[in-house]
């Protein structure tokens, strides 16, 4: 009967030991992190400084892209039809145009339709007036979907220019391949960036954890010979790096939301001189979390090198 009781209340003790253990972990890490509040201020401020640099960088390349949008990606790709063609035919080849793929929409304008559009601009009226007949063409507003691959609407393009029915088609075909170039060229320097600070803030974890090991080598030294395993001692530095981690990651969010905030203004005027059609992004909680996690595991991981390597170096053999 008591070793069943026994069964019963061991899970229970071991998860009592298991919390006490982590919980005097945080409390010794964080102990740790207020006896050297200029070195730990010092290290979050520079791993938070590092951080913001690929977060920035990910606001201007969602702002690029949307731009891209605007000035070409999403542009309209005019199909003027030949001068033969009936409102029959401009149905037809936008139904067709409509079941394709990479087509948002499709407009299909009439001659008279584009007559009065040139009417309505300045210079055009007495012009237009004085002719005696209408010599505008049918014409179709192919929009693009957003999605669609650069290679997929340069095949559209070329597909319609060997339509018989077509006369001409007006694309901004090699403005849209430049600014797609552009946004890959930056995504790549983004990532590589990205890379190369997470291996920066990870070293200057490493470093103040290996500074701390260091300077408590004598208290190691007797825990080990006391029988403390290497994961109890090692537990509050990786603690330590956590919390490292994590406020950086507060201080990166902190310095790019301030950046957004000191650009809101000139953002705003170049909105206005578009009409209002950049419509320039700001960050969403997403990639904030992101970056919040990262940086507390990124923190995590250079304690957890540093005190593997220190502390295999300080154990009593």
């Amino acid at each position: 009967m008591s070793a069943t009781e026994g069964k019963r209340v061991q899970p229970g003790a071991a998860v009592a030991r298991w919390w006490r253990a982590h919980r005097w972990a945080l409390g010794q890490s964080l102990a740790r992190l207020r006896e050297h509040p200029l070195g730990t201020l010092l290290t979050v401020a520079v791993m938070g400084l590092a951080l913001a640099l690929p977060l920035s960088f990910y606001l201007v390349l969602v702002n690029l892209a949307h731009f891209g949008q605007v000035l070409g990606e999403g542009q309209s790709i005019n199909v003027f039809l030949d001068a033969s063609a009936t409102p029959a035919m401009a149905t037809l080849l936008a139904q067709g145009l409509r079941a394709e793929p990479v087509v948002a929409a499709v407009v299909v304008k009439s001659p008279q339709q584009g007559l009065a559009e040139l009417a309505s601009l300045q210079g055009f009226g007495p012009a237009i007036a004085a002719m005696p007949e209408n010599p505008l063409p049918w014409v179709l507003v192919v929009e693009p979907r957003a999605s669609a691959g650069t290679a997929n609407v340069r095949r559209l393009v070329a597909r319609l220019r060997a339509d018989a029915r077509v006369a001409q088609v007006q694309d901004q075909g090699p403005f849209r391949d430049r600014l797609a170039a552009l946004r890959a060229f930056g995504g790549r320097l983004m990532l590589t960036l990205a890379a190369l600070l997470a291996l920066a803030a990870m070293l200057v974890v490493g470093a103040s954890v290996r500074n701390d090991i260091q300077g408590r080598a004598q208290e190691i030294e007797v825990l080990q010979l006391v029988g403390a395993g290497a994961s109890f001692v090692r537990r509050p530095y990786l603690y330590a790096g956590l919390w490292l981690g994590l406020l950086s990651g507060l201080v990166a969010i902190g310095v790019t939301l301030a950046l957004e905030a000191a650009l809101a203004g000139p953002a705003a005027r170049l909105d206005a001189v578009w009409g209002g059609r950049l419509g320039l992004a700001t960050l969403d909680p997403r990639p904030l979390l992101v970056m919040v996690l990262a940086a507390a595991m990124l923190g995590w991981l250079g304690a957890r090198l540093a005190s593997a390597r220190h502390l295999a170096v300080s154990e009593p053999g």
